[in-house]
């Protein structure tokens, strides 16, 4: 089979870039811990304590979505910070929201 294909030997240029800063300069945060709660028509939003902020679809948690908007502010905050807690004693939602279930699978993975 003959392909007239041509080999080319070609130098390419790399050009390097020295690192401004080690990753050691860098801050990672090691928790998420939630610090206020908030709602609009749309989302749940989350600010978490080291100033990331989370909004959460209604949509994805049927029974905020579905409830009324004063039930959906009834919410208390574990004592540890990471859980959303609406108790059916004080609003018409019986739910818990688990903040590791919203950031993906590194946060609180084994490592």
């Amino acid at each position: 089979m003959d392909t007239n294909v041509a080999l080319v030997d070609e130098k390419v240029q790399v050009k390097r870039f020295g690192i401004q800063h080690s990753v050691s300069d860098y801050t990672f945060p090691k928790e998420a811990l939630i610090h206020q709660v908030s709602f609009d028509e749309m989302f749940l939003h989350i600010e978490l304590t080291d100033g990331r902020r989370l909004s959460i679809p209604l949509w994805w948690i049927p029974t905020v979505y579905h409830a009324d908007p004063q039930d959906r502010e009834k919410y208390e905050v574990s004592r540890n910070r990471k859980m959303i807690i609406w108790n059916p004693d004080k609003c018409t939602i019986n739910d818990e929201l688990r903040l590791v279930d919203y950031l993906g699978p590194a946060v609180g993975a084994p490592s």
